[in-house]
Protein backbone atom coordinates (compact mmCIF):
# COMPACT_ATOMS: atom_id res chain seq x y z
CA UNK A 1 0.00 0.00 0.00
CA UNK A 2 2.90 2.73 1.17
CA UNK A 3 4.37 1.61 -2.52
CA UNK A 4 1.22 2.74 -4.57
CA UNK A 5 0.78 6.08 -1.95
CA UNK A 6 4.20 6.34 -3.00
CA UNK A 7 3.97 5.76 -6.36
CA UNK A 8 0.63 7.85 -6.71
CA UNK A 9 2.56 11.00 -5.07
CA UNK A 10 5.34 10.98 -7.92
CA UNK A 11 2.59 10.85 -10.63
CA UNK A 12 0.97 13.76 -9.17
CA UNK A 13 4.40 15.59 -8.66
CA UNK A 14 5.25 15.20 -12.09
CA UNK A 15 1.85 15.55 -13.49
CA UNK A 16 1.74 19.02 -11.65
CA UNK A 17 5.84 19.72 -12.85
CA UNK A 18 4.58 19.15 -16.15
CA UNK A 19 1.78 21.20 -15.74
CA UNK A 20 3.81 23.97 -14.30
CA UNK A 21 6.45 23.38 -17.36
CA UNK A 22 3.22 23.91 -19.83
CA UNK A 23 2.21 27.28 -17.81
CA UNK A 24 5.82 28.56 -18.56
CA UNK A 25 6.56 27.36 -21.86
CA UNK A 26 3.13 29.12 -22.50
CA UNK A 27 3.72 32.19 -20.95
CA UNK A 28 7.18 32.43 -22.59
CA UNK A 29 5.35 31.86 -25.90
CA UNK A 30 2.89 34.35 -25.58
CA UNK A 31 5.54 37.06 -24.45
CA UNK A 32 7.67 36.46 -27.53
CA UNK A 33 4.47 37.11 -29.47
CA UNK A 34 3.72 39.99 -27.68
CA UNK A 35 7.07 41.14 -28.38
CA UNK A 36 6.81 40.37 -32.16
CA UNK A 37 3.40 42.40 -32.05
CA UNK A 38 5.36 45.35 -30.63
CA UNK A 39 8.60 45.43 -32.78
CA UNK A 40 6.10 44.75 -35.63
CA UNK A 41 4.22 48.12 -34.55
CA UNK A 42 7.20 50.30 -33.66
CA UNK A 43 8.57 49.30 -37.55
CA UNK A 44 5.49 50.38 -38.93
CA UNK A 45 5.88 53.59 -36.97
CA UNK A 46 9.46 54.25 -37.99
CA UNK A 47 8.69 53.65 -41.55
CA UNK A 48 5.32 55.94 -41.82
CA UNK A 49 7.07 58.21 -39.82
CA UNK A 50 10.39 58.11 -42.07
CA UNK A 51 8.17 58.51 -45.35
CA UNK A 52 6.54 61.70 -43.68
CA UNK A 53 10.07 63.17 -42.75
CA UNK A 54 11.28 62.58 -46.91
CA UNK A 55 7.71 62.98 -49.05
CA UNK A 56 5.76 65.31 -46.26
CA UNK A 57 1.91 64.48 -45.82
CA UNK A 58 0.44 63.35 -48.56
CA UNK A 59 -3.30 63.31 -47.40
CA UNK A 60 -5.10 64.17 -43.81
CA UNK A 61 -5.21 60.25 -43.68
CA UNK A 62 -1.36 60.46 -42.93
CA UNK A 63 -1.76 62.26 -40.17
CA UNK A 64 -4.65 59.88 -38.55
CA UNK A 65 -2.74 56.64 -39.44
CA UNK A 66 0.24 58.08 -37.76
CA UNK A 67 -2.14 59.01 -34.56
CA UNK A 68 -3.24 55.13 -34.94
CA UNK A 69 0.25 53.43 -34.93
CA UNK A 70 1.27 55.66 -31.88
CA UNK A 71 -1.84 54.66 -29.96
CA UNK A 72 -1.50 50.92 -31.48
CA UNK A 73 2.25 50.76 -30.09
CA UNK A 74 1.65 52.50 -26.84
CA UNK A 75 -0.97 49.53 -26.20
CA UNK A 76 1.15 46.62 -27.73
CA UNK A 77 4.27 47.88 -25.70
CA UNK A 78 2.36 47.55 -22.72
CA UNK A 79 0.83 44.09 -23.27
CA UNK A 80 4.03 42.88 -24.22
CA UNK A 81 5.61 44.13 -21.19
CA UNK A 82 2.75 42.24 -18.60
CA UNK A 83 3.27 39.29 -20.82
CA UNK A 84 7.48 39.20 -20.34
CA UNK A 85 6.75 39.58 -16.55
CA UNK A 86 4.45 37.14 -16.58
CA UNK A 87 6.65 34.74 -18.47
CA UNK A 88 9.65 35.26 -15.94
CA UNK A 89 7.37 34.50 -12.92
CA UNK A 90 5.75 31.46 -14.53
CA UNK A 91 9.88 29.84 -15.25
CA UNK A 92 10.55 30.69 -11.58
CA UNK A 93 7.51 28.40 -10.39
CA UNK A 94 8.36 25.96 -12.79
CA UNK A 95 10.22 22.96 -11.29
CA UNK A 96 12.03 21.92 -14.73
CA UNK A 97 14.40 24.65 -15.86
CA UNK A 98 12.56 26.88 -18.58
CA UNK A 99 14.93 29.45 -20.05
CA UNK A 100 13.30 32.39 -19.90
CA UNK A 101 12.05 35.27 -22.03
CA UNK A 102 13.74 38.11 -22.66
CA UNK A 103 12.45 40.82 -24.86
CA UNK A 104 15.15 43.11 -26.93
CA UNK A 105 14.04 46.34 -25.93
CA UNK A 106 15.25 49.31 -27.90
CA UNK A 107 18.55 50.90 -25.95
CA UNK A 108 17.65 53.36 -23.88
CA UNK A 109 19.69 56.97 -23.99
CA UNK A 110 21.55 58.32 -21.05
CA UNK A 111 19.49 60.16 -18.51
CA UNK A 112 20.62 63.99 -19.14
CA UNK A 113 23.91 65.72 -18.00
CA UNK A 114 22.25 68.76 -16.33
CA UNK A 115 20.65 66.20 -14.13
CA UNK A 116 21.70 66.33 -10.61
CA UNK A 117 23.37 63.22 -9.29
CA UNK A 118 22.66 61.72 -5.40
CA UNK A 119 25.21 58.97 -5.00
CA UNK A 120 24.11 55.89 -2.88
CA UNK A 121 26.73 53.91 -2.28
CA UNK A 122 26.46 50.16 -1.21
CA UNK A 123 29.44 49.20 0.65
CA UNK A 124 31.07 46.30 -0.02
CA UNK A 125 31.55 42.97 1.99
CA UNK A 126 34.10 43.36 4.93
CA UNK A 127 35.15 39.64 4.53
CA UNK A 128 35.64 37.51 1.93
CA UNK A 129 32.32 35.02 1.22
CA UNK A 130 34.80 32.37 0.26
CA UNK A 131 37.61 31.95 2.81
CA UNK A 132 36.77 34.68 5.00
CA UNK A 133 39.84 36.75 4.50
CA UNK A 134 39.75 40.41 5.76
CA UNK A 135 42.33 41.34 3.44
CA UNK A 136 40.31 42.75 0.51
CA UNK A 137 41.37 45.58 -1.98
CA UNK A 138 39.01 47.69 -4.63
CA UNK A 139 38.79 46.64 -7.88
CA UNK A 140 36.43 49.38 -9.07
CA UNK A 141 32.75 50.02 -9.04
CA UNK A 142 29.29 49.53 -11.05
CA UNK A 143 26.81 52.21 -11.08
CA UNK A 144 23.16 51.55 -11.73
CA UNK A 145 21.37 54.80 -11.97
CA UNK A 146 17.23 55.49 -11.34
CA UNK A 147 15.32 58.17 -12.63
CA UNK A 148 13.36 59.16 -9.52
CA UNK A 149 11.51 62.89 -9.23
CA UNK A 150 11.04 64.72 -6.12
CA UNK A 151 7.60 65.94 -5.68
CA UNK A 152 6.71 69.61 -5.43
CA UNK A 153 7.90 71.38 -2.41
CA UNK A 154 6.65 74.17 -1.04
CA UNK A 155 8.55 77.07 1.21
CA UNK A 156 8.15 80.36 2.33
CA UNK A 157 11.17 82.59 1.95
CA UNK A 158 11.53 85.33 5.11
CA UNK A 159 13.40 88.42 4.44
CA UNK A 160 14.43 89.65 7.30
CA UNK A 161 15.44 93.39 7.48
CA UNK A 162 16.92 94.87 10.58
CA UNK A 163 16.64 98.10 11.99
CA UNK A 164 19.43 100.39 13.58
CA UNK A 165 19.37 103.33 15.37
CA UNK A 166 21.84 106.13 15.45
CA UNK A 167 23.11 107.21 18.82
CA UNK A 168 24.23 110.47 17.70
CA UNK A 169 21.09 111.88 15.81
CA UNK A 170 18.47 109.12 16.70
CA UNK A 171 17.71 108.50 13.21
CA UNK A 172 16.39 104.98 12.22
CA UNK A 173 17.19 103.20 9.51
CA UNK A 174 16.70 100.01 7.00
CA UNK A 175 16.83 98.47 4.06
CA UNK A 176 14.19 98.82 1.76
CA UNK A 177 11.60 96.01 1.31
CA UNK A 178 12.39 93.30 -1.06
CA UNK A 179 11.09 92.83 -4.46
CA UNK A 180 7.69 91.59 -5.32
CA UNK A 181 6.55 91.25 -8.85
CA UNK A 182 3.29 92.90 -8.53
CA UNK A 183 2.20 95.84 -5.56
CA UNK A 184 2.35 94.58 -2.33
CA UNK A 185 2.31 91.18 -3.68
CA UNK A 186 3.53 88.50 -1.88
CA UNK A 187 4.19 85.49 -4.73
CA UNK A 188 7.58 84.83 -6.21
CA UNK A 189 8.39 85.22 -9.58
CA UNK A 190 8.56 81.40 -10.53
CA UNK A 191 5.24 80.92 -8.75
CA UNK A 192 3.52 83.58 -10.63
CA UNK A 193 4.90 81.92 -14.10
CA UNK A 194 3.56 78.71 -13.22
CA UNK A 195 0.46 79.85 -12.53
CA UNK A 196 -0.60 81.80 -15.95
CA UNK A 197 1.49 78.79 -17.82
CA UNK A 198 -0.46 76.55 -16.52
CA UNK A 199 -3.90 78.34 -17.07
CA UNK A 200 -2.89 79.47 -20.70
CA UNK A 201 -0.18 77.13 -21.75
CA UNK A 202 -1.20 73.73 -20.00
CA UNK A 203 -5.08 74.62 -20.15
CA UNK A 204 -5.61 74.24 -16.04
CA UNK A 205 -8.35 76.58 -14.68
CA UNK A 206 -7.86 78.31 -11.93
CA UNK A 207 -9.64 76.19 -9.77
CA UNK A 208 -8.58 73.23 -10.75
CA UNK A 209 -5.45 74.84 -9.81
CA UNK A 210 -6.63 75.70 -6.29
CA UNK A 211 -7.65 72.48 -5.66
CA UNK A 212 -4.05 70.82 -6.44
CA UNK A 213 -2.43 73.13 -4.41
CA UNK A 214 -4.68 72.49 -1.53
CA UNK A 215 -3.87 68.75 -1.75
CA UNK A 216 -0.31 69.65 -1.22
CA UNK A 217 -0.82 71.64 1.68
CA UNK A 218 -1.44 74.95 0.54
CA UNK A 219 -4.73 76.51 0.35
CA UNK A 220 -5.12 79.46 -2.14
CA UNK A 221 -8.34 81.15 -3.15
CA UNK A 222 -9.69 80.85 -6.56
CA UNK A 223 -9.72 84.44 -6.04
CA UNK A 224 -6.30 85.34 -4.76
CA UNK A 225 -4.96 82.89 -8.16
CA UNK A 226 -7.28 85.50 -9.89
CA UNK A 227 -5.65 88.44 -8.85
CA UNK A 228 -1.87 87.37 -9.93
CA UNK A 229 -3.28 86.68 -13.50
CA UNK A 230 -4.47 90.36 -14.01
CA UNK A 231 -1.49 91.35 -12.42
CA UNK A 232 1.00 89.47 -14.71
CA UNK A 233 -1.17 90.99 -17.87
CA UNK A 234 -0.25 94.30 -16.78
CA UNK A 235 3.07 93.79 -16.00
CA UNK A 236 4.11 91.94 -18.89
CA UNK A 237 1.78 94.48 -21.27
CA UNK A 238 4.41 96.24 -22.64
CA UNK A 239 6.08 92.66 -23.77
CA UNK A 240 2.93 92.01 -25.81
CA UNK A 241 3.36 95.48 -27.24
CA UNK A 242 6.27 94.88 -28.70
CA UNK A 243 5.70 91.63 -30.16
CA UNK A 244 2.62 93.03 -31.72
CA UNK A 245 5.08 95.51 -33.54
CA UNK A 246 7.71 93.26 -34.61
CA UNK A 247 4.72 91.10 -35.98
CA UNK A 248 3.19 94.02 -38.01
CA UNK A 249 6.68 94.72 -39.27
CA UNK A 250 6.14 91.87 -41.89
CA UNK A 251 6.03 92.38 -45.27
CA UNK A 252 3.89 89.27 -45.45
CA UNK A 253 1.78 87.33 -42.56
CA UNK A 254 -0.66 84.61 -41.87
CA UNK A 255 -4.09 85.39 -40.13
CA UNK A 256 -6.85 82.94 -39.13
CA UNK A 257 -9.29 82.52 -35.75
CA UNK A 258 -11.29 80.49 -34.10
CA UNK A 259 -14.48 80.03 -31.73
CA UNK A 260 -13.79 80.56 -28.01
CA UNK A 261 -16.69 79.92 -25.43
CA UNK A 262 -17.80 83.26 -23.37
CA UNK A 263 -19.84 82.89 -20.13
CA UNK A 264 -22.65 85.13 -20.29
CA UNK A 265 -26.34 85.77 -18.78
CA UNK A 266 -27.34 82.04 -18.07
CA UNK A 267 -25.54 80.80 -21.55
CA UNK A 268 -22.57 80.92 -23.26
CA UNK A 269 -21.74 83.06 -26.35
CA UNK A 270 -19.11 82.28 -28.92
CA UNK A 271 -16.60 84.76 -29.13
CA UNK A 272 -13.37 84.36 -31.33
CA UNK A 273 -9.49 84.39 -30.51
CA UNK A 274 -8.09 86.15 -34.16
CA UNK A 275 -3.94 85.23 -34.73
CA UNK A 276 -1.68 86.72 -36.86
CA UNK A 277 1.48 85.24 -37.34
CA UNK A 278 4.91 86.03 -38.84
CA UNK A 279 7.17 83.35 -40.02
CA UNK A 280 10.01 83.97 -42.74
CA UNK A 281 11.95 80.84 -42.09
CA UNK A 282 10.17 79.38 -45.23
CA UNK A 283 11.78 81.72 -47.98
CA UNK A 284 14.96 81.58 -45.38
CA UNK A 285 14.46 85.28 -43.51
CA UNK A 286 16.47 85.99 -40.91
CA UNK A 287 13.69 87.93 -38.61
CA UNK A 288 12.63 85.86 -35.66
CA UNK A 289 8.81 84.61 -35.74
CA UNK A 290 6.01 85.55 -33.42
CA UNK A 291 2.23 85.59 -33.01
CA UNK A 292 -0.31 87.84 -31.85
CA UNK A 293 -3.79 87.28 -30.57
CA UNK A 294 -6.85 89.40 -30.56
CA UNK A 295 -10.10 88.80 -28.97
CA UNK A 296 -13.95 89.79 -29.94
CA UNK A 297 -17.10 88.94 -29.07
CA UNK A 298 -18.13 87.96 -32.79
CA UNK A 299 -16.48 87.73 -36.22
CA UNK A 300 -17.24 90.76 -37.83
CA UNK A 301 -15.29 91.92 -40.46
CA UNK A 302 -14.54 94.96 -38.64
CA UNK A 303 -12.23 93.26 -36.57
CA UNK A 304 -9.61 92.39 -38.65
CA UNK A 305 -9.57 95.62 -40.41
CA UNK A 306 -8.76 97.65 -37.00
CA UNK A 307 -6.10 94.65 -36.21
CA UNK A 308 -4.35 95.50 -39.56
CA UNK A 309 -5.61 99.31 -40.20
CA UNK A 310 -1.76 100.54 -40.19
CA UNK A 311 -0.36 97.60 -41.96
CA UNK A 312 0.02 96.67 -45.99
CA UNK A 313 1.38 93.48 -47.20
CA UNK A 314 0.53 89.94 -48.18
CA UNK A 315 -2.15 88.39 -46.13
CA UNK A 316 -2.60 84.82 -46.24
CA UNK A 317 -5.82 83.50 -44.82
CA UNK A 318 -9.05 81.56 -45.40
CA UNK A 319 -11.74 83.07 -47.66
CA UNK A 320 -13.00 84.44 -44.56
CA UNK A 321 -15.62 87.26 -46.08
CA UNK A 322 -14.63 90.29 -43.39
CA UNK A 323 -11.09 89.86 -45.07
CA UNK A 324 -12.68 91.67 -48.14
CA UNK A 325 -12.53 95.60 -47.15
CA UNK A 326 -8.54 94.67 -46.57
CA UNK A 327 -8.36 93.82 -50.09
CA UNK A 328 -9.61 96.74 -51.93
CA UNK A 329 -7.43 98.75 -53.94
CA UNK A 330 -7.86 102.12 -53.02
CA UNK A 331 -7.34 101.24 -49.06
CA UNK A 332 -5.09 103.41 -46.93
CA UNK A 333 -2.37 103.07 -46.10
CA UNK A 334 -2.44 100.22 -48.90
CA UNK A 335 -3.62 97.25 -50.39
CA UNK A 336 -3.50 93.93 -48.72
CA UNK A 337 -2.59 91.64 -51.16
CA UNK A 338 -4.86 88.51 -50.63
CA UNK A 339 -2.58 85.00 -50.86
CA UNK A 340 -5.09 81.58 -50.45
CA UNK A 341 -4.18 78.74 -48.90
CA UNK A 342 -3.88 75.77 -50.89
CA UNK A 343 -4.55 73.13 -47.67
CA UNK A 344 -8.27 74.42 -47.69
CA UNK A 345 -9.04 74.17 -51.30
CA UNK A 346 -7.33 70.68 -51.16
CA UNK A 347 -9.22 69.30 -48.18
CA UNK A 348 -12.56 70.31 -50.11
CA UNK A 349 -11.82 67.75 -52.72
CA UNK A 350 -10.12 65.30 -50.37
CA UNK A 351 -13.02 64.84 -48.12
CA UNK A 352 -15.34 64.31 -51.28
CA UNK A 353 -12.91 61.45 -52.25
CA UNK A 354 -12.61 60.10 -48.53
CA UNK A 355 -13.70 56.53 -49.31
CA UNK A 356 -12.42 55.63 -45.60
CA UNK A 357 -14.11 57.75 -43.79
CA UNK A 358 -17.21 57.18 -45.33
CA UNK A 359 -17.06 53.15 -45.07
CA UNK A 360 -16.12 54.19 -41.63
CA UNK A 361 -19.15 56.00 -40.86
CA UNK A 362 -21.16 53.48 -42.28
CA UNK A 363 -19.92 50.92 -40.41
CA UNK A 364 -21.32 52.91 -37.42
CA UNK A 365 -24.49 53.27 -38.73
CA UNK A 366 -24.43 57.12 -39.71
CA UNK A 367 -25.30 57.91 -42.99
CA UNK A 368 -22.02 58.71 -44.96
CA UNK A 369 -21.23 61.74 -47.19
CA UNK A 370 -21.39 61.17 -51.17
CA UNK A 371 -17.98 60.16 -52.15
CA UNK A 372 -16.59 60.80 -55.84
CA UNK A 373 -13.52 58.99 -56.57
CA UNK A 374 -13.14 61.62 -59.72
CA UNK A 375 -12.03 64.16 -56.53
CA UNK A 376 -8.99 62.50 -56.25
CA UNK A 377 -7.37 64.08 -59.53
CA UNK A 378 -7.32 67.17 -58.37
CA UNK A 379 -5.96 65.83 -54.88
CA UNK A 380 -3.42 64.71 -56.72
CA UNK A 381 -2.35 67.21 -58.64
CA UNK A 382 -2.54 69.67 -55.32
CA UNK A 383 -0.42 67.04 -53.59
CA UNK A 384 2.24 67.67 -56.56
CA UNK A 385 2.19 71.14 -55.96
CA UNK A 386 3.28 70.49 -52.49
CA UNK A 387 5.93 68.10 -53.36
CA UNK A 388 7.46 70.90 -55.58
CA UNK A 389 7.26 72.88 -52.10
CA UNK A 390 8.71 70.78 -50.06
CA UNK A 391 11.79 70.82 -52.30
CA UNK A 392 12.25 74.51 -51.93
CA UNK A 393 11.64 75.47 -48.12
CA UNK A 394 13.83 77.58 -46.38
CA UNK A 395 15.60 78.84 -50.28
CA UNK A 396 15.49 82.48 -50.79
CA UNK A 397 12.73 83.89 -52.51
CA UNK A 398 14.33 84.25 -56.07
CA UNK A 399 15.63 79.96 -56.04
CA UNK A 400 11.94 79.51 -54.51
CA UNK A 401 9.91 81.41 -57.78
CA UNK A 402 12.36 79.93 -59.97
CA UNK A 403 11.38 76.63 -59.45
CA UNK A 404 7.78 77.21 -59.15
CA UNK A 405 7.66 78.73 -62.34
CA UNK A 406 9.63 75.93 -64.01
CA UNK A 407 7.95 72.91 -61.73
CA UNK A 408 5.03 74.26 -60.50
CA UNK A 409 3.35 76.34 -63.35
CA UNK A 410 2.59 73.00 -65.56
CA UNK A 411 1.10 71.39 -62.79
CA UNK A 412 -1.29 74.75 -61.96
CA UNK A 413 -2.63 74.75 -65.91
CA UNK A 414 -3.10 71.11 -65.75
CA UNK A 415 -5.37 71.32 -62.65
CA UNK A 416 -7.18 74.45 -64.03
CA UNK A 417 -7.73 72.62 -67.64
CA UNK A 418 -9.24 69.38 -65.59
CA UNK A 419 -11.40 71.94 -63.45
CA UNK A 420 -12.94 73.79 -66.32
CA UNK A 421 -13.55 70.41 -68.17
CA UNK A 422 -15.20 68.93 -65.13
CA UNK A 423 -17.29 71.68 -64.88
CA UNK A 424 -18.79 71.34 -68.05
CA UNK A 425 -19.55 67.84 -67.21
CA UNK A 426 -21.47 68.17 -64.16
CA UNK A 427 -24.29 70.17 -62.83
CA UNK A 428 -23.51 73.52 -60.88
CA UNK A 429 -24.90 71.75 -57.61
CA UNK A 430 -22.53 68.70 -57.61
CA UNK A 431 -20.44 69.33 -54.79
CA UNK A 432 -17.20 68.71 -56.77
CA UNK A 433 -18.27 71.96 -58.97
CA UNK A 434 -18.97 73.67 -55.24
CA UNK A 435 -15.25 72.25 -54.92
CA UNK A 436 -13.93 73.94 -57.89
CA UNK A 437 -15.87 77.08 -57.64
CA UNK A 438 -14.33 77.33 -54.27
CA UNK A 439 -10.72 78.10 -56.16
CA UNK A 440 -11.68 79.65 -58.98
CA UNK A 441 -13.44 82.49 -58.00
CA UNK A 442 -10.17 83.19 -56.00
CA UNK A 443 -7.53 81.80 -58.61
CA UNK A 444 -5.35 85.58 -58.85
CA UNK A 445 -5.05 84.28 -54.84
CA UNK A 446 -4.51 81.09 -55.20
CA UNK A 447 -1.64 81.71 -58.11
CA UNK A 448 -0.06 84.20 -56.32
CA UNK A 449 2.78 81.96 -54.96
CA UNK A 450 4.02 82.11 -58.58
CA UNK A 451 4.44 85.76 -58.91
CA UNK A 452 6.22 86.33 -55.22
CA UNK A 453 9.01 83.77 -53.76
CA UNK A 454 7.51 84.98 -50.04
CA UNK A 455 3.71 83.52 -50.58
CA UNK A 456 3.59 80.53 -48.83
CA UNK A 457 1.37 77.65 -50.01
CA UNK A 458 -0.93 77.03 -47.23
CA UNK A 459 -1.83 78.77 -44.09
CA UNK A 460 -0.80 76.48 -41.67
CA UNK A 461 1.60 78.19 -39.33
CA UNK A 462 -1.38 80.03 -38.53
CA UNK A 463 -3.13 77.18 -37.78
CA UNK A 464 -0.69 75.33 -35.62
CA UNK A 465 -0.73 78.70 -33.42
CA UNK A 466 -4.36 78.49 -33.36
CA UNK A 467 -3.96 74.68 -32.24
CA UNK A 468 -3.07 74.80 -28.74
CA UNK A 469 -6.28 76.90 -28.16
CA UNK A 470 -8.58 74.10 -30.03
CA UNK A 471 -6.80 71.49 -27.18
CA UNK A 472 -7.62 74.19 -24.32
CA UNK A 473 -11.39 74.90 -24.58
CA UNK A 474 -11.98 71.20 -23.91
CA UNK A 475 -10.50 71.73 -20.23
CA UNK A 476 -11.33 75.62 -19.30
CA UNK A 477 -14.62 75.50 -21.28
CA UNK A 478 -15.34 78.96 -21.75
CA UNK A 479 -13.74 82.61 -21.05
CA UNK A 480 -15.62 84.14 -17.91
CA UNK A 481 -15.82 87.12 -19.44
CA UNK A 482 -14.67 89.66 -22.27
CA UNK A 483 -11.41 91.20 -20.03
CA UNK A 484 -10.99 87.57 -19.74
CA UNK A 485 -10.90 86.91 -23.52
CA UNK A 486 -8.30 89.80 -24.10
CA UNK A 487 -6.37 88.47 -21.04
CA UNK A 488 -5.85 85.46 -22.72
CA UNK A 489 -5.77 86.71 -26.29
CA UNK A 490 -2.02 88.23 -24.30
CA UNK A 491 -0.95 85.66 -22.50
CA UNK A 492 -0.93 83.68 -25.70
CA UNK A 493 0.52 85.91 -27.33
CA UNK A 494 3.54 85.59 -25.06
CA UNK A 495 3.37 81.65 -24.85
CA UNK A 496 2.53 80.86 -28.78
CA UNK A 497 5.90 83.25 -29.23
CA UNK A 498 7.68 81.55 -27.03
CA UNK A 499 7.68 78.33 -28.22
CA UNK A 500 8.20 78.92 -31.78
CA UNK A 501 11.51 80.33 -30.95
CA UNK A 502 11.92 76.71 -28.73
CA UNK A 503 12.20 79.30 -25.33
CA UNK A 504 10.40 76.83 -22.35
CA UNK A 505 7.68 79.62 -22.08
CA UNK A 506 7.50 78.90 -18.08
CA UNK A 507 10.84 79.50 -17.56
CA UNK A 508 10.98 82.56 -19.65
CA UNK A 509 7.81 83.94 -17.53
CA UNK A 510 9.92 83.65 -14.32
CA UNK A 511 13.18 85.31 -15.09
CA UNK A 512 11.08 88.19 -17.08
CA UNK A 513 9.02 88.99 -14.11
CA UNK A 514 11.91 88.81 -11.68
CA UNK A 515 13.70 91.23 -14.09
CA UNK A 516 11.07 93.71 -16.06
CA UNK A 517 10.75 96.32 -12.95
CA UNK A 518 14.26 96.82 -12.64
CA UNK A 519 15.09 96.88 -16.81
CA UNK A 520 14.37 100.74 -18.05
CA UNK A 521 12.07 101.03 -21.13
CA UNK A 522 14.77 101.10 -23.37
CA UNK A 523 16.09 97.67 -22.81
CA UNK A 524 12.87 95.72 -22.54
CA UNK A 525 13.47 94.29 -25.78
CA UNK A 526 16.27 92.47 -24.11
CA UNK A 527 13.59 90.45 -22.48
CA UNK A 528 12.42 89.47 -25.71
CA UNK A 529 11.83 85.49 -26.26
CA UNK A 530 14.53 85.84 -29.47
CA UNK A 531 17.00 87.44 -27.28
CA UNK A 532 16.05 85.92 -24.45
CA UNK A 533 19.17 83.87 -22.65
CA UNK A 534 18.11 81.31 -20.25
CA UNK A 535 20.08 81.36 -16.91
CA UNK A 536 22.47 78.40 -16.31
CA UNK A 537 20.77 76.25 -13.26
CA UNK A 538 24.40 75.00 -12.94
CA UNK A 539 26.27 78.41 -12.58
CA UNK A 540 26.70 79.44 -8.82
CA UNK A 541 25.37 75.96 -7.48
Amino acid sequence: MQAERDAAHADRDLARADAALAIAEAAAAKAERADDQALIAHLKLQIAKLKRERFGTSSERTSRLLDQLELQLEELEASATEDELAAEQAAARATTTVKPFTRNKPSRQPFPEHLPRERVVIEAPRTCACCGGSRLSKLGEDVTETLEVIPRQWKVIQTVREKVSCRDCETIAQAPAPFHVLPRGWAGPSLLAMIVFEKFGQHQPLNRQAERYAREGLPLSLSTLADQVGGVTSVLAPLVERIEAHVLAAERLHGDDTTVPVLAKGQTDVGRLWTYVRDDAPFGGSSPPAAIFHYSRDRKGVHPQTHLKAWSGILQADAYGGYAELYKPDRSPGPILEAGCWAHGRRKFFELADIETAERKKARGEKPKSVYPKALEAVRLIDALFAVERQINGASPEARLALRRAQSAPILAELEAWMDETRQQLTSSHAIVKAINYLKRRWPSFTRFLDDGQVCLSNNAAERALRGIALGRKSWLFAGSDRGGQRAAAMYSLIVTAKMNDVDPQAWLADVLARINDLPVSRLDELLPWNWMQPNPLVGA
